[in-house]
């Protein structure tokens, strides 16, 4: 192994073993406070203060819009950063510039120059790989950040910033532990992203929780917008790769046969909220038809998108995604069903803390379950979950890993079934 490699993985070793970290244990790593994270960001001479940032909340579609803008900014020539999380199977997809992952060089120079911060701090495994973002952006001096929440809003690390835009997917039923239970509860810890004077776009109004966002913004005299009064999408056809649309701004025929490099029943939605947000930002920033176009037909080359509709296989067709909560996993059961195939062969997993009732009623009935526990502290044994899915009329056996499930499914698939992976990130992680 080359020394350097064997220095990234010293440096992830500390991360990992140090540091509480949510994706892995749960709970015990959240953190409901702003403190660590502004201790943190003073001693690093605060790197977030100098960037032009677009913040970025919602319980689906916040990682996909996320990209959609940046592949945009990347298509007219701006130089783009964007921090999401987690990662499927390298550290540092958390932290890109036009795409390319950021240094190793970087990560081992960060974790050894500040183990004495971190030492006398005490962060969260979250809340250093987002001070980490915000100075390797600063240090390679990007145009603009693109900066995803990574829980809530208000109390997430990555509320420190002063963005130049913030913007607000959706709101459904997700960690429910820590944002509350009810949608108007969840979209106030969401509006917490809402700074004063500074413009927010909402992706979708709803009406049962339009009235949060209209009151935050509103105390902090925030300009409020929704992508979906201004922007409609109109579906001509799709492939496995690309989704094509006629845009209508305002009622009005805005872009014709728009090619978009994703697919799925929800993309309209995202596809909406990133045109609103470009509408939203400070004139300083323009883009062409040119741009928009070239960046949504290139999205995936562009910004190193992975594990969202993902096709690994042809034959038998084979496709994962990393939706995991109520209205994403109602979004692929809507885009399975479009598919033509013959037997549906479903690898299904997920983590201990979800409502895993809700997940299994909204799965497919048709299919066989090839049911797995990600590699991962919080995954759900997969022995449990089968005996939960047969109580919801699921049925299929238990793997002893994602390995074996999938080699499972392909073993009795033919040529014109379709195989699908997912329940959670985790769980796709371990097939990309």
């Amino acid at each position: 192994m080359r020394k350097i490699d064997q220095n990234f993985r010293a440096a992830l070793d500390f991360l990992y073993t140090q540091l509480p970290m949510f994706q892995r244990v749960g709970k015990t790593a959240f953190k409901k406070d702003l403190t660590n994270i502004r201790k943190l960001c003073k001693a690093l001479g605060n790197p977030h203060k100098s960037l032009k940032a677009i913040h970025i909340a919602g319980t689906n579609g916040k990682g996909s819009t996320a990209h959609l803008i940046a592949s945009i900014f990347q298509a007219k020539g701006y130089k783009t950063g964007v921090y999401t999380s987690p990662h499927y199977k390298d550290f540092r997809e958390r932290i890109k510039i036009n795409g390319t992952l950021c240094t190793k060089s970087f990560v081992i120079d960060f974790v050894q120059k500040n183990r004495a911060v971190f030492a006398s701090i005490q962060p969260s495994f979250f809340e250093i790989t987002v001070a980490m973002a915000f100075e390797y952006f600063r240090k390679e001096r990007v145009d603009i950040a693109i900066i995803e929440t990574g829980l809530g809003g208000r109390l997430d690390s990555t509320n420190v910033i002063r963005p130049v835009l913030s913007v607000i997917t959706n709101i459904s039923f997700d960690h429910q532990q820590f944002l509350g239970n009810t949608l108007p509860l969840i979209a106030k810890e969401k509006a917490g992203i809402i700074k004063k004077n500074v413009p927010v776009v909402i992706g979708e109004e709803q009406k049962e929780v339009k009235f949060v966002f209209k009151t935050v913004a509103e105390k902090k005299n925030a300009p409020i917008s929704f992508a979906s009064r201004t922007f409609r999408l109109n579906l001509l056809k799709e492939d496995l790769e690309y989704s094509y649309y006629d845009v209508y701004k305002n009622e009005k025929l805005h872009f014709k046969k728009l090619k978009v490099n994703l697919h799925g029943t929800f993309q309209h939605k995202n596809i909406a909220t990133t045109l609103k947000t470009l509408d939203a930002l400070p004139p300083t920033f323009s883009f062409s038809e040119k741009d928009i176009r070239k960046g949504l037909e290139q999205l995936k080359s562009l910004t190193y998108y992975l594990g969202r509709w993902q096709i690994l296989a042809q034959k038998p067709l084979t496709i994962c995604d990393s939706a995991h909560n109520e209205a994403g996993l109602k979004m692929i059961k809507r885009s399975l069903d479009k598919i033509s195939r013959e037997k549906l062969h479903f690898i299904f997993g997920t983590v201990n803390d979800k409502d895993t009732d809700m997940m299994l009623s909204l799965l497919p009935k048709d299919a066989r379950y090839y049911f797995a526990k990600a590699d991962i502290p919080r995954g759900l044994d997969a022995k449990v979950l089968m005996v939960k899915a047969k109580t919801k009329g699921l049925k299929g056996r238990a793997y002893t890993s994602v390995a074996n499930a999938l080699k499972a499914a392909r073993r009795a698939a033919s040529e014109n079934d379709l195989i699908f992976v997912g329940g959670s990130i985790f769980v796709v992680a371990e097939v990309l």
